[in-house]
């Protein structure tokens, strides 16, 4: 399974930054719909496009490991057992 860790790397860049970043402001500097953003942090097995990591990577100026976690032997949330 693939945890992606938007909002660890949200959360990073608002203490460096020592401000608040909304979704909306994620979207709005991405180009990447808001409710996209919103699967991605809070939807178990969210499938993004390579896009759309490509832009969160350049946003938070991280290497895609850094975004995507690989976690073996979780099962995802649809597939039998």
């Amino acid at each position: 399974m693939l945890r992606f860790r938007l909002k660890e790397l949200l959360a990073e860049k608002e203490f460096r930054e020592g401000r608040v970043i909304t979704m909306v402001e994620v979207a709005n500097a991405t180009g990447i719909h808001r409710m996209t953003l919103s699967k991605l942090a809070n939807h178990r097995g969210y499938n993004p496009t390579a896009d759309v990591l490509d832009r969160l990577c350049s946003y938070f100026n991280c290497r895609i490991e850094q975004l995507v976690e690989h976690i073996p032997g979780v099962p995802h949330s649809g597939d039998p057992d």
